[in-house]
């Protein structure tokens, strides 16, 4: 009789415990492939899924998210026969689970010597100085043949980046000196460069200040003889002003000859050497001093006789 319960029971939470079991939540970015007596059956994408006990089976679960792989460094010859390590970096996506789950059977071991053999080929057709500097050419190729090769895996190479280019010791000691060669160099060319443009600088400062000399001498001469000029047009203005006036007051004789006696004296100012002195101012001065002798003499005055009606008088 207990039994008879107990085994309905067991039975039905047996098979509760198979149905539980058997449910599958695909996570976002992610994908199951199914198999069904062994063979491939479908995959499973995002959401809630359900396999049949004994006979499906989950055989891969795959992520669809961007994988990164860091390869350890390898060994490769250059072309100039430089042995150098590079390691590289390799971003790649699963787009075919199936593929990614059939196609090869270790799809991670297979891409990094896939990428070690590619990696060789390529640097052997450069020499060091072209594979230092040509990580580009180098990824690109290196990233089209991997996509190619992993076309039938189901994965897509995303991109390929070179971390390191380390060449050997001596090599690297040789090219620090060469470096330190040319930063010498460049110092010394700028340098003389510096040199030339502060030479070329002072000089055209000390020609920019002779002409501004020169042309300050220029304007200062110009203007001293303007100066000149004007004060040699006033005075003879002046002159030609006192001339015109002393016309238009229509001067007596006597005027002039006073006039004459001013100028006289300004030339015998003792400067001169020879004076040539006219008639008519010798004639002034001998009136001149007979009128000094008398004034000085009042006797003689006394002594001359006075003439009246043309008979002198006793």
């Amino acid at each position: 009789m207990l039994f008879s319960i107990i085994a309905p029971i067991i039975l039905i939470l047996l098979v509760i415990w198979l149905i539980v079991t058997n449910i599958r939540i695909v996570p976002q970015a992610h994908a199951y492939v199914v198999e069904r007596l062994g063979a491939y059956h479908c995959t499973w994408q995002v959401g809630l899924h359900f396999k049949i006990p004994l006979i499906d089976k989950v055989a891969k679960k795959v992520s669809l998210k961007e994988h990164v792989i860091d390869f350890p460094p390898q060994p490769v010859i250059t072309k100039d026969n430089v042995t150098i390590e590079i390691d590289t970096v390799v971003y790649f996506q699963i787009t075919d689970p199936k593929l990614y789950t059939y196609g090869v059977e270790n799809p991670m071991a297979a891409i990094e010597n896939l990428t070690a053999t590619t990696l060789r080929n390529i640097i052997g057709e450069l020499e060091l100085d072209g594979t230092l500097t040509s990580r580009e050419h180098i990824n690109s190729k290196i990233r089209l043949v991997l996509d190619e090769a992993t076309d039938a895996w189901g994965i897509k190479i995303n991109r390929v980046e070179v971390k390191n280019i380390t060449p050997p010791r001596d090599i690297q000691m040789a090219m620090e000196k060469q470096m330190r060669a040319e930063r010498e160099r460049r110092e010394a060319i700028l340098r003389a460069e510096g040199e030339k443009k502060s030479a070329i600088l002072i000089a055209e400062g000390n020609k920019e200040a002779v002409i501004l000399e020169a042309e300050a001498a220029k304007q200062s001469a110009i203007k001293s003889a303007e100066g000149e000029a004007e004060a040699i047009r006033m005075v003879q203005q002046a002159t030609a002003d006192g001339l015109r006036m002393l016309s238009e007051a229509e001067p007596t004789q006597e005027v002039l000859t006073i006039k004459s006696l001013d100028a006289f004296q300004a030339a015998a100012d003792g400067k001169a050497t020879k004076i040539i002195i006219p008639s008519e101012i010798q004639g002034i001065a001998g009136l001149a001093s007979s009128l000094t002798e008398i004034v000085k003499d009042p006797s003689a005055q006394a002594k001359k006789p006075v003439v009246k009606n043309g008979a002198p008088k006793k």
